[in-house]
């Protein structure tokens, strides 16, 4: 197995070799148009300088508009070989990351900002894209087009051939090498403040209220100028390597077509074209064939930088992929079958950090699903209801008990079929730039149109939906931020009905709903006789403040700091922390 973490990552893009080598076909025929383009046309101005019989200029006036319409020909051939090579093998790869980041420990990516998550599915897969585009075709193409143009001037003058070979080594391998090394200096230097400045923007864009309230949003926009600027003064300190490295090409092709000139001149001598001296012809083709061959090595500097880069964001992706395999549950593992009984034993809520910050620990908490269960979590902010539907979910390792489901621990079962069996649905899910069936099949991929406005009018939408100008296939243009809070969490609630999931953990369901509306859909989804959600189908819900006659039959009020939140119900005081309710 390679070392090579570029060499890694290019794995999951999945490259056709057809395609590729389709694509480098392309590029050579388009650059060889140019080419032989440049030699024809130097040879049909210098003849036509001699005015021999026009017949005898026929051929090489209609080759030069071939080659001419043959360049553009090809040129636009050779894009759409490149990208559609490209595209497919970013998608492979998004789709290949999903798989494995679904398969794999969630611990990894929970652990992860979301800015950070998103520069390693986002633009990293983008940086592996972009090498088949700018690196790995152009540098197959400007290959054979070097050598083909040394071995081509060689047939005219060894010495020149050799000048051009000089030449090209310049602008296609000490330009390029120039470039990588101001590429490193900026990546090396900003990637790090890249990824600050998006996890930290991404907070003040999705808390910007909440870090109003607690007086931190101007501290947190601030940090992020910081790093914007930090990735700035990178860009900067890398800017000298790059001025030589642009330079290069340039300062080579004028000292190839000047050495070429010399020795052409040199050849041509004074008996000006006799037998075995430099003809006025190949005077030409000698002078011009250099300008042209350096198209090719001129996209080799943004080549080497894109090489570079897409190193860099390879070692992120593996990172990401590897963290997420340490602690996977096993490939092929126990598959689960509906009924589904999930069980915790002694898992306490919260994050370790959050509570070595507050100097105490929430009590363990015990909890039994059987297939049909209907139970509350109640609490304020901050005592852990997130963390422990993500426990139960089997998104975060058990701290201190254990969770097991159908009698095998979570850590035993098929990831896939885990997430299949029991869903964690957040209260900050995405919504995507789609329509709303769309946004409904991701968690259910052959929903129906009949059944999706099903789901909807169940939560509430109906109507809302009958108005809109396309039904369920109307667009959300912004995603999340075309809707309001109450539809968006009503969305979400349909989304977690569609899903195949046996167990349903909500995390907030009824956040930005009215009281009336939002204690009515918790009672919908706490009464084993309700419609919203079939009688063998186990439901979790999360939430701040519960409705009276819920009809869940176990609630928990769990409390910050280890007190126990007042319900005004008849409790049973388990642990500190943690307290059961009979309804």
């Amino acid at each position: 197995m390679t070392r090579d973490p570029l060499l890694r990552a290019l794995r999951l893009l999945e490259l056709n070799p057809r395609r590729v080598l389709a694509a480098v076909a392309a590029g050579v025929a388009t650059l060889g148009s140019a080419l032989a383009l440049a030699a024809l046309s130097a040879w049909l101005i210098t003849r036509a300088w001699q005015m021999p019989p026009v017949l005898d200029l026929s051929v090489a006036v209609v080759a030069v508009r071939a080659l001419g319409i043959s360049r553009g020909l090809f040129r636009y051939l050779e894009r759409l070989a490149t990208h559609d090579a490209a595209l497919r093998g970013t998608v492979a790869a998004r789709a290949g990351i999903y798989r494995r980041l679904a398969a794999g420990d969630p611990a990894a990516v929970a652990g992860l900002r979301r800015g950070d998550l998103l520069a390693r599915t986002g633009a990293d897969v983008d940086a592996l894209g972009d090498v088949v585009v700018r690196a790995l075709i152009p540098m197959a193409v400007s290959v054979v087009l070097a050598v083909a143009a040394v071995v081509g001037l060689a047939l005219i003058s060894p010495a020149a051939a050799l000048v051009l070979a000089i030449a090209l080594a310049v602008s296609g391998v000490l330009a390029p090498m120039l470039s990588a090394r101001a590429a490193r200096m900026a990546e090396a230097d900003g990637a790090l403040a890249s990824a600050r400045f998006a996890e930290t923007a991404v907070l003040a864009l999705d808390h910007a209220a909440e870090l109003r309230v607690a007086g931190r949003l101007d501290e947190t926009v601030l940090r992020a100028r910081g790093w914007d600027g930090e990735v700035v003064r990178a860009t900067d300190r890398a800017a000298t390597p790059s001025a030589f490295a642009g330079a290069a090409t340039p300062l080579a092709i004028g000292a190839s077509v000047l050495g070429s000139l010399l020795i052409g001149i040199t050849l041509y001598g004074t008996e000006g074209g006799s037998p075995g001296a430099m003809t006025p012809m190949s005077l030409a083709i000698l002078v011009l064939v250099p300008l042209a061959s350096f198209e090719a090595t001129s996209a080799l500097p943004a080549a080497a930088v894109a090489l570079t880069r897409a190193r860099l964001a390879a070692v992120r992706i593996l990172d990401l992929l590897d963290r997420s395999g340490e602690n996977a549950g096993p490939a092929g593992g126990v598959e689960l079958s509906a009924p589904v009984h999930l069980r915790a034993e002694s898992v306490r809520c919260g994050w370790p950090t959050a509570e070595r910050m507050r100097g105490s620990e929430t009590a363990p908490l015990d909890l039994d699903l059987p297939p049909g269960a209907r139970v509350a979590i109640v609490g304020p902010s901050g005592a852990g209801k997130t963390t422990l539907l993500m426990t139960l979910a089997g998104l975060l390792a058990p701290r201190g008990g254990t969770v097991t489901v159908n009698g095998d621990a979570v850590g035993r079962i098929d990831p896939v079929s885990l997430r299949r069996e029991v869903g964690f649905f957040a209260e900050d899910a995405h919504l995507f730039d789609t329509s709303l069936l769309e946004n409904l099949r991701v968690a259910r991929g052959d929903l129906d149109e009949a059944a999706a406005l099903a789901a909807l009018t169940a939560v509430g939408l109906g109507t809302w939906v009958e108005e809109l100008p396309d039904g369920v296939h109307t667009t959300l243009a912004a995603g999340g931020r075309s809707v309001s809070g109450g539809q968006r969490r009503r969305l979400l609630l349909a989304r977690a009905l569609v899903s195949p999931a046996s167990v349903l953990l909500l995390d907030e369901p009824t956040e930005h709903l009215d009281a009336e509306d939002g204690d009515a859909i918790l009672r919908a989804l706490l009464d084993r006789g309700g419609t919203l959600v079939g009688p063998g189908r186990s439901v979790v819900v999360v939430t701040h403040q519960l409705p009276s006659e819920s009809g869940a039959d176990r609630v928990f009020e769990v409390g910050v700091g280890g007190s126990a939140t007042p319900g005004g119900r008849d409790r049973i005081e388990t642990e500190p922390g943690v307290v059961e309710t009979k309804q």
